[in-house]
Formats: structure tokens, sequence, C-alpha cells
């Protein structure tokens, strides 16, 4: 195992490069195609889209990069979400509530990795999955934020701080689209980072990690709070999307295997995983719901069961791999 605070090789820096370039050239595409988007149905299904890839990204600088695996990041998006939305019943803007939000998903997530990150095994997937479990059914019964019917807030007309449209979802997919970029580019950067490496030592081999000088209770930390306040984050820009939220919308736990999901079906641990899943897993989803109805709930996770299935015994590093796959057979062809 070589030494984490190691310099990396110039071809490695080079190779990173390169994959920078390529994740902007695939967001500006993103914009400029965005942008010619007239289609209400197709504008929403590229806003979710990006929303997901913004989320599995972040799921995936925590389980990916530093391999702690969470079932309970809908917890923190739901905390977001319900920040944004008592925020704007009280008449402050939807982009003064986005930082407290992503600030608040970020400590929770410290807070339940503060004991838990000391234990081994799978007790920090257990136990995120436990707390968002509880919290779900504390939001579930609380009338202050609406119990079971959730919170609502009115159109007050068009407004850039509120993030409130209705001529227009252009707005909104460039939010979204703002959001996965910057998520992305968050990682890409951290990636090549010292804090990158370290990540990915303590993922391989904690003792050996920590015997390089690694503090590994710590950065396991660092990453539950960029995770954490990232899915904040993209809480809160849905619940200013769809101006409403419930915890069974944003709290259940069927949403935490969503947000985790793309980067799984993508390849964990790498930047164009849940770019990539989220662009197979949000279709999917969106198609038994529009076209199947009430007939088809369930079947986009039999769909992706199957897929899972099929990618562990084809592709156990995730459908990212064909990239890797046809980028050397040009090289060589």
């Amino acid at each position: 195992m070589s030494h984490p605070h190691a310099l990396p090789a110039p071809s490695l820096l080079l190779a990173h490069r390169r994959r920078g370039l390529a994740l902007a050239g695939f967001f500006l595409l993103l914009l400029l195609g965005g942008a010619g988007v007239s289609d209400p149905y197709t504008a929403n299904l590229l806003i979710i889209a990006l929303l997901f890839a913004g989320l599995a990204q972040s799921w995936n600088l925590l389980g990916g990069f530093c391999g702690q695996i969470s079932l309970g990041h809908a917890l923190y998006f739901g905390l977001g979400a319900y920040l944004t939305t008592l925020a704007r019943l009280d008449h402050i803007p939807t982009l003064a509530a986005l930082p407290a939000a992503a600030l608040v998903g970020g400590a929770a997530a410290v807070l339940i990795g503060l004991p838990v990150f000391r234990l081994t095994g799978h007790h920090y997937a257990i136990a995120t999955l436990v707390i968002a479990e509880a919290v779900y059914l504390l939001f579930l019964n609380w009338d202050w934020v609406g119990a079971a019917s959730g919170l609502f807030v009115s159109y007050q007309g068009e407004s850039w701080l509120d993030l409130s449209f209705r001529t227009s979802k252009f707005p909104y997919l460039l939010a979204m689209l703002l959001y996965a970029g910057g998520i992305t580019a968050l990682a890409w950067a951290l990636s090549a980072a010292r804090l990158g490496y370290d990540w990915r030592a303590v993922r391989d081999d904690p003792a050996a990690a920590a015997s390089l000088g690694v503090g590994v209770h710590q950065v396991k930390l660092l990453a539950a709070l960029l995770s954490g306040a990232g899915t904040a984050l993209g809480g809160g820009l849905y619940a200013a999307y769809v101006n409403y939220v419930d915890p069974d919308s944003v709290m259940a736990s069927r949403l935490s295997i969503e947000i985790a999901l793309p980067a799984v079906m993508g390849g964990v641990g790498t930047l164009w995983g849940p770019l990539i899943g989220a662009a197979v897993e949000v279709p999917v989803s969106e198609f038994s719901r529009s076209y199947m109805g009430g007939s088809g709930q369930g079947f986009d996770l039999m769909v992706y069961g199957g897929l899972i299935m099929a990618i562990a015994l084809f592709r156990p590093e995730g459908l990212a791999s064909l990239l890797a796959g046809l980028r050397r057979r040009g090289r060589t062809a």
C-alpha cells in the first residue's frame, strides 16, 4: 500500500485534468441541450435526473471514495427539504435558506458519525438506516412540521430568490445543473487531493491507513460532513421545485436506496458512475410512474434489482467501466 500522502505521478495528474475537461464538456452540453427543451415532461425528467445525479455524487463521497456505506441519506435530504420549506413559510428566501439546509444536513451526518464511525463492519450502515427511520416516524407524527399531511408553499409569483417559476422550467433545470455540476466538481477536485487519497486509503484498509498517519476517524467525519451537506442541499432544491414536502416524499427509507442506487449501478468511487446511474434510474422510475400508473408500482424496483444482478455478474465495476473500456479500445484501434 503506497503512502496516501504521496504526490500523484504526472501521468495521473494529466488523466485527472482530462477527466475534469470531459465532465465540464458534458455539463456544458446538458446546458445547451436543456435550453432548447420546451416539452414540460422532458424538462421534468432532466431536472429529476440532474437532482439524483447530484444526490448520488454526494452519497459517493462517503460511500464510494471513503467506503462508508450509508442507508439513511433520506434523513439529510428530508432535513434540507423541511428546513427550506419552513423558511419559505416564514418569508425567508430560498437562496438564503439553502446554505442553512446544507449546514444542518452536514451537522446531522457528523453527529451520527461521531459515535458510529468507531465501530467496525456494517454497523454504520445499520445505524444510518435505524436513525433515519426513527426521524421519519418522528416527522410523521410531529404537528409543527405538518405531520403526515406535510407542508405546502403557495405560489407567490415568480422569483429567483425563492426559485419560484411557472412560465418555464428552465430556471429549475439551470439550478439542478449547477447543483449536480458543483457536487461533481467537488468530487473531481477532492479525488486528486490529499483528502481523496486519505479516503481511498481508509476504504481499502483502515488499519494500514492509520499506521501511515491517516486520521481515520477524522477523514470519515469529513466525508460524512460533505456528503450530508450535499444531500441536504439537494433536498432544499427539490422542496423549492415541488413546493410541497411530507415524510413519505422526502424521508422514506426507499428514498435512501434511490439516492445510493445510481452510484452503485454506475460505479462506486468513480466520477462518472453517479451520472450514468442517474441517467438509467430516473427514466425507468418515471416511465413506471407515468405509463403504468398504480399497476406499475414496484416495477422500477424489479428493474433495478435485475440491473444490479446483471452488473454484478458482467460489470462489477459498474456501468462507468464501459466508458473506460471504450477509451482503451479507441487507443489501441
